[in-house]
């Protein structure tokens, strides 16, 4: 199955992402494809957020997005990319590439919604080549029991609202048990002052394909 449809999130996404961006999520998304090069496969493109961000080192980025209307701005925000963008239907458990074929993988915000993330670990595994990167910026579960208290008492709700996301997926704990090797990592809460915020510890980091 290539496509999940969600048109309300599709709708409201781009829309809280904006206020994000300018909160300092644009920074990070600089901070996560910085020096990124050769051939990359970004999964759950969304509306294509990342794509600005991309270095003129990156020969070609194919973006993989499954929602209709999301993938259809990324398709829009693809045409002013400074690097060469493809965006096609797909889902990140069941990726439509060959072995060892890409260079960078990078996954973005993505990881906590997707059905069976361990799966689409194995995936980006597979398409990259050895010694390729997995490059990841997603918000994960907390450090502290109180969050994490917090988070699953938000997660009866909290998929509902956001496209069967998830608060609390050890995601970092995941990359670091499924083939690849951690390079660096930066934990962080964002918003900064975002307590009452379930969704606020967030990571960025590089993992190389072991």
């Amino acid at each position: 199955m290539s496509d999940l449809s969600h048109p309300i999130f599709a709708r409201l996404y781009p829309r809280l992402a904006a206020g994000c961006a300018k909160a300092g999520g644009d920074a990070h998304r600089a901070e996560l494809l910085a020096d990124a090069s050769g051939r990359v496969l970004e999964v759950g493109a969304g509306y294509g957020a990342n794509f600005a961000h991309y270095p003129p080192e990156v020969t070609e980025v194919v973006a993989v997005e499954p929602e209709p209307l999301l993938r259809a701005k990324a398709a829009r925000a693809a045409a002013a990319a400074p690097v060469p963008v493809t965006v096609r239907p797909g889902v990140a458990e069941d990726l439509d590439a060959d072995d060892a074929s890409f260079d960078v993988a990078v996954a973005s915000l993505v990881l906590c919604s997707v059905r069976d993330p361990v799966r689409a670990l194995a995936e980006l595994r597979r398409v990259l080549r050895p010694g390729g990167e997995l490059r990841y910026y997603e918000h994960v579960r907390g450090r502290t029991p109180r969050k994490v208290r917090f988070q699953r008492y938000a997660d009866l709700v909290w998929p509902f609202l956001a496209a069967g996301c998830r608060l609390t997926r050890p995601t970092d704990e995941w990359i670091a048990r499924s083939g690849f090797t951690v390079r660096r990592e930066r934990h962080f809460e964002f918003p900064a002052s975002a307590r009452a915020n379930p969704a606020s510890p967030h990571v960025i980091g590089v993992a190389v394909r072991d």
